[in-house]
């Protein structure tokens, strides 16, 4: 009986067939992601700390207003006083993002504005934390208001007693036996240290004429700047207020004073402006009072963050 022979071309395609399916086995890698499967190897930034703004009407208590708006107690008409208390909110598109509110009461003395604005950083690139968003835009914030550099206050003991030109001892310029000068005469220092604030003294009562404490008429850091800003009260850095904080104040040319803190907390900034229009021209509103009043509502807030 005849056998049948196989035939060479069936052998070597399946031999074909069967290398092709063990090579594509063997070259692929357990961790090559599927097509359309995304990696996670890109870091993450964390979340700032805050999701949601408070309502900022609602965020100054009525004693606090009572304090900042001199007269709004004494407003003849209740619907009237009620409206005043509750301020008016800015307008918003996203009040979780940027919310505001503001008050306005007039008095027989001045009228008194105070605005509350809370604004909540989100960062939009993985790589950018909230908080790292929100650090970038206080930082144009005090670049914008351009506070002045810290004044370094100079004490008495200080004074090492040389002259800047000479570079040598004070003294009366006589010379001793033994050729050196004489010992420099006690007096002549403190009347020459004595002497600019002598001469300034008419240029120093800018705001010491309204009365106010921090113009008491003593030198050094009291002196008020060309502003009518004591020194010791010039715009600068907060410290204690949040993650960072700074002060703004300034005298306008129709006799207003604006007092405004910024502070940030996580990835939140909350900006407090408080403004006093005298009724007359000739008033100048008390720096101090203001910056104090305007400190301690912003205080206020960054504990309310806080709980």
């Amino acid at each position: 009986m005849q056998r049948k022979a196989y035939v060479p071309g069936v052998a070597v395609l399946l031999a074909a067939v069967l290398a092709a399916c063990t090579g594509s086995s063997d070259d692929a890698s357990p961790d090559d992601p599927r097509p359309g499967e995304a990696t996670t190897s890109a870091t993450v930034a964390q979340p700032g700390r805050y999701d949601t703004l408070p309502e900022p009407c609602g965020s100054v208590d009525q004693d606090t207003l009572d304090t900042l708006l001199p007269g709004i107690g004494q407003l003849p008409d209740a619907a009237q006083r009620e409206q005043a208390y509750e301020g008016d909110a800015t307008q918003t598109y996203d009040t979780d993002r940027k919310a505001g509110c503001r008050w306005k009461v007039e008095s027989a003395d001045a009228t008194h504005y105070l605005f509350v604005d809370f604004e909540r950083i989100g960062s939009y690139q993985n790589a950018v934390s909230d908080d790292s968003k929100a650090q970038e835009v206080y930082g144009g914030k005090v670049e914008a208001a351009d506070l002045p550099e810290p004044t370094p206050t100079v004490s008495a003991g200080d004074d090492d007693g040389t002259d800047e030109e000479t570079d040598e001892p004070e003294g009366t310029g006589t010379t001793g036996d033994d050729g050196e000068k004489a010992s420099a005469n006690p007096s002549a220092s403190a009347s020459r240290s004595a002497s600019p604030s002598a001469g300034s003294s008419n240029t120093s009562k800018t705001a010491g004429s309204s009365g106010s404490p921090g113009s008491s008429g003593t030198s050094g850091s009291t002196t008020p700047s060309p502003s009518g800003t004591p020194a010791s009260l010039q715009p600068r850095t907060l410290d204690g207020l949040g993650d960072e904080a700074f002060l703004d104040d300034a005298l306008g040319t129709s006799g207003q004073r604006t007092v405004t803190v910024v502070f940030r907390t996580s990835n939140v900034i909350v900006t407090v402006e408080y403004e006093e229009q005298p009724a007359t021209t000739t008033t100048v509103p008390d720096s101090e009072e203001l910056q104090d009043r305007a400190r301690n509502l912003a205080e206020r807030l960054a504990e309310a963050f806080d709980d």
